[in-house]
């Protein structure tokens, strides 16, 4: 298991956003185990080697565009240049002759003796006496890639602990590439309290409601690259909450549970922490989200967060999952905000930080700005399916029509 070394905070007041990322950022135990896996296997993984490359790209100088390959100091504008050779991509052309200029195409090497490139639309070709005529003043080494011009040999391309990309791999192919070294996934277990729940195409009876927040949470990790612990659920006992989180904490590297984490009579997940190893944070200053524990149960970190499922996606994203892409070696976790325009009045602060449901639209301006959706219940589940991200609102804050707003967009969070 993943072990926590985490300090205590006092738990008579709220824990801000920032001293909770700290927290739980500064204990993580990032993963060592490694694998080798094909390029084409890598994608979504973390890069546990850097990848340096041991050739230049591109490894020639090369055309930038189909044309003609001349020599700056041997031609002049409108006067005809014989056409001495033919050099299509993956073939290498002879010295160019003197006053002389060779048919090419985009990626061909540039023949020695040619520093420059003219586009064949700027010529006059003709063909059958492969004769061409360049109409434009041509400057030294234009529409040439140089060798090296994307990377030089012995250079890092691809750091450690990066998340890998479609662009990444491309890159490493680039290079000539086959196998990366990658972090080994980590193991993420989940389980949900809660009497009233039941599995998705079972009959609902009086009382009941369907898990959503199981596949709330599995649509989530599967998107950070861990392999997914389903517990099901546990029973809403003392108990049984105990032995679910003691059989989690010796099977998993992380452990995260849905409700249970507040201070009613049936909420047994913060007590059983306390109980079983330690609670470090509990209650953060936060809006929805309030009630969200982090603790270590035989030296693997617990995460609970609230039932409810809009304060379960918001204390996920803001916390849970910065350290899952730590704890996986992932190393850019940071959150990144963008700065857009409100397109509604709050005035009403509050002590706490809000994270409200927000989309992107484009005003009567063409200018971005930020929506807000018309409820702050945490129990709308369908609002996430209306937004594309989560507004920020600072604690004590009002905020005009047309003021920056911090925003979260989905695609940086999900």
């Amino acid at each position: 298991m993943s072990g926590c070394d985490c300090g205590s905070i006092p738990q008579q007041n709220l824990i801000s956003v920032e001293a909770a990322l700290k927290t739980l950022l500064a204990s993580c135990n990032v993963t060592t185990k490694t694998e080798r896996v094909a390029l084409k296997n890598a994608n979504g993984r973390i890069l546990a080697k850097a990848v340096q490359s041991t050739i230049n790209v591109p490894a020639w100088d090369n055309s930038a565009m189909d044309g003609f390959a001349i020599n700056t100091h041997h031609y002049k504008q409108g006067e005809p240049l014989p056409v001495s050779q033919r050099i299509p991509a993956g073939y290498n052309g002879t010295n160019l002759e003197k006053g002389t200029a060779a048919r090419i195409f985009t990626g061909a090497p540039v023949p020695p003796d040619a520093n420059a490139v003219v586009m064949q639309e700027l010529c006059d070709y003709d063909e059958a006496n492969k004769v061409v005529i360049v109409n434009t003043d041509v400057a030294f080494e234009s529409n040439i890639r140089k060798s090296g011009e994307d990377i030089q040999q012995g250079t890092e391309v691809i750091a450690v602990g990066t998340k890998l990309l479609p662009q990444h791999l491309g890159v490493i192919a680039s290079v000539g590439i086959a196998e990366v070294d990658v972090f080994k996934k980590i193991k993420v277990a989940i389980l949900a309290t809660g009497d009233e729940i039941t599995e998705p195409g079972k009959p609902l009876l009086p009382g009941k409601i369907y898990n959503s927040n199981k596949y709330t949470f599995w649509g989530l990790l599967e998107n950070l690259g861990v392999e997914i612990i389903d517990l099901g659920d546990v029973e809403d006992t003392f108990d049984a909450t105990c032995n679910a989180m003691e059989h989690a904490a010796d099977i998993a590297d992380i452990v995260l549970a849905s409700g249970g984490v507040s201070v009613g009579e049936e909420d047994h997940v913060k007590t059983a922490i306390e109980k079983l190893g330690k609670l470090t944070m509990w209650k953060m200053n936060i809006r929805p989200g309030k009630p969200l524990a982090f603790g270590i149960v035989k030296d693997t970190p617990f995460i609970g967060v609230p039932g409810n499922p809009v304060s379960l996606f918001v204390t996920f994203s803001i916390f849970a999952r910065p350290f899952i892409q730590k704890t996986t070696g992932q190393t850019d976790v940071e959150h990144k905000p963008l700065k857009i325009k409100s397109a509604f009045d709050w005035s009403k602060p509050d002590k706490r930080r809000e994270f409200i449901r927000a989309k992107r639209v484009l005003n009567n301006q063409g200018q971005w700005v930020v929506e807000a959706f018309n409820s702050r219940s945490s129990g709308v589940l369908t609002s996430l399916t209306w937004t594309d991200g989560i507004a920020i609102i600072p604690e004590n804050a009002t905020i005009k029509k047309g003021e920056d707003i911090d925003f979260l967009p989905f695609e940086g969070i999900v």
